[in-house]
């Protein structure tokens, strides 16, 4: 795992900081992510990004997924963006990385998702759109692996399991 960089913050009511979050790929991992932050006060989901799903197909699938069932979720399209609990998130539809403007979104830390961008060098794409980090959610051949609550500090050997997420940036 290596983390280059600082990371720009905004507190919290709590004081803690919050980590302004975006996740490219909104398929099955990417909308598990989105569930789980959406439940923790010191993350803010500012921006979607996934070339085949527009917003109108992210609020459908909030109401009915057929992966992981339906969920009650105060979700609509205003502007071609998804608003989620009178929350603003832009939404983007592009192919590249290096062409989403996570920096004109506020984007700390991007949760790539999607399983395209596994390497470090195809995930380091998205600074280039501006994010400060950028978190592998598939495997990746090159990167050691981490599996949190197994082993924080050693890699994996060569098996690999979907918990594992080396962290870049």
């Amino acid at each position: 795992m290596f983390i280059v960089g600082n990371t720009k913050t905004n507190k919290t009511k709590q004081g803690s900081k919050m980590v302004r979050v975006g996740i490219n790929g909104f398929g099955r991992v990417g909308r598990l992510v989105f569930r789980a932050a959406r439940k923790n006060p010191d993350v803010e989901i500012v921006a979607l990004n996934d070339p085949f799903f527009d917003a109108r197909y992210m609020v459908d699938q909030f109401h009915d997924d057929s992966v992981h069932g339906q969920r009650y979720v105060n979700a609509r399209v205003e502007d071609g963006n998804l608003v989620v609990d009178d929350r603003t998130i832009k939404v983007y539809n592009c192919w590249e990385p290096a062409d989403i403007p996570w920096g004109t979104a506020g984007v700390d830390v991007v949760i790539e998702s999607s399983g395209k961008f596994a390497t470090p060098e195809m995930a380091c794409l998205h600074l280039k759109g501006g994010a400060k980090r950028v978190v592998i959610t598939a495997s990746s051949a090159d990167e050691p692996m981490y599996v949190m609550g197994v082993k924080k500090t050693k890699s994996i050997p060569r098996y690999r399991t979907r918990l594992q997420v080396p962290v870049l940036g």
